[in-house]
């Protein structure tokens, strides 16, 4: 029996596709495939850069030197598709047409299962998804927003969060389908989520939450809709000042959490407060979920490229470690996340679903 399998990674972002090769859980490869403004501007759509991508794709295959025959299979990020569950859908022709062609938003991540798909087919083999930024498990009583037209969504960076936990269960000698964690993913977008017995059952999604370096979270709807309408601003422009030039981008001029760092070493003490500021909203948002899960909490997860950040973590823990012991877990990790997801389905250990609408 073949107990080796060869797995393509592949995760498009907005101005890059990054990808990967696994021999089971050992990375062969790995390279950012950048794509600069100018060849970006050619495209009036994110689903017209799918030549272009593929195409660096097999230009990275070439480059190592690898036969695209000896790939056991290809696992690509999840794009936006209507709600989904947590773990590994099968790429049919029906999510390459939602995602081609009917998309929910436009987003780079939709072209990884299209890529994935066409690929695959060409070499005979299957195209995984696992775990889209998609996944909805919320409970019911968690998609209640106040108002009827907007219902609460699930809109998380899954993928990590879920990669984590199973990380962490491991560690605890247990079972991820037996554990309660709250999780939180600190990036450019923060999110939060709580995981019981194996599902994501209530979120704190990047715009009802704290502000990140880049959005701006949580804000009051009296003044939001009086800007809205008060004639200086326009949609876009609106959006963006959520999502782009929002939280730290907004009060320091910068996006980036070292640089913000270094100006509190240095005695900034308006940057130290906007930063703590951050942890503080964190904070809150990690006691929230805690009552979600009614204070029966295995370990608080904190993970993203800002978890490497001592002065953040340590805030954070000064003010629910109360709650439940944490874990540190720096980092993204996405195509590890989406290769080790893709080898549990190979393996057996994991049934990948049918996506149906």
């Amino acid at each position: 029996m073949n107990n080796k399998f060869n797995l393509l990674v592949i995760n498009p972002g907005s101005t890059s596709t990054k990808v990967a090769l696994y021999e089971n859980e050992k990375e062969l490869f790995k390279e950012s495939l950048e794509h600069n403004s100018e060849e970006l501007s050619k495209y009036a759509k994110i689903a017209d850069q799918y030549e272009m991508r593929r195409n660096s794709i097999q230009l990275f295959l070439n480059k190592i030197g690898f036969d695209s025959k000896d790939i056991s299979a290809i696992v690509a990020r999840g794009g936006i598709l209507p709600p989904v569950k947590s773990g590994a859908y099968k790429v049919n022709q029906l999510m390459v047409d939602r995602l081609r062609t009917k998309p929910i938003v436009e987003h780079a991540s939709n072209l990884g299962a299209i890529i994935a798909f066409d690929m695959a087919n060409d070499l005979g083999i299957d195209a995984y998804i696992y775990d889209s930024v998609a996944v909805d498990e919320l409970q019911d009583i968690a998609r209640i927003s106040g108002l009827p037209e907007f219902p609460r969504r699930s809109l998380t960076h899954a993928l990590n969060m879920r990669a984590v936990a199973i990380k962490t269960a491991k560690k605890l000698n247990k079972d991820y389908w037996d554990c309660k964690f709250i999780i939180a993913h600190l990036g450019g977008g923060i999110s939060l989520s709580a995981h019981r017995y194996g599902e994501m059952i209530d979120v704190v999604t990047d715009d009802e939450g704290p502000f990140s370096p880049e959005r701006g979270g949580r804000i009051a709807t009296k003044p939001l809709i009086k800007a809205c309408y008060s004639g200086k601003y326009d949609q876009k422009t609106m959006l963006n000042k959520f999502r782009g030039a929002g939280g730290l981008s907004a009060y320091l001029n910068t996006n980036k959490a070292l640089e913000v760092e270094k100006r509190i070493s240095n005695g900034d003490k308006d940057a130290e407060l906007i930063y703590s500021a951050m942890a503080y909203q964190i904070s809150k948002c990690i006691g929230e979920l805690a009552t979600v899960l009614k204070g029966e909490v295995d370990r608080i997860i904190i993970t993203g490229g800002i978890a490497h950040s001592d002065m953040i973590t340590n805030w954070i823990k000064e003010r629910v470690d109360f709650i439940a012991p944490i874990e540190i877990v720096p980092g993204e990790n996405e195509l590890e996340a989406l290769a080790l997801g893709a080898l549990r389905v190979l393996r057996k250990e994991e049934k990948p679903y049918e996506y149906i609408e």
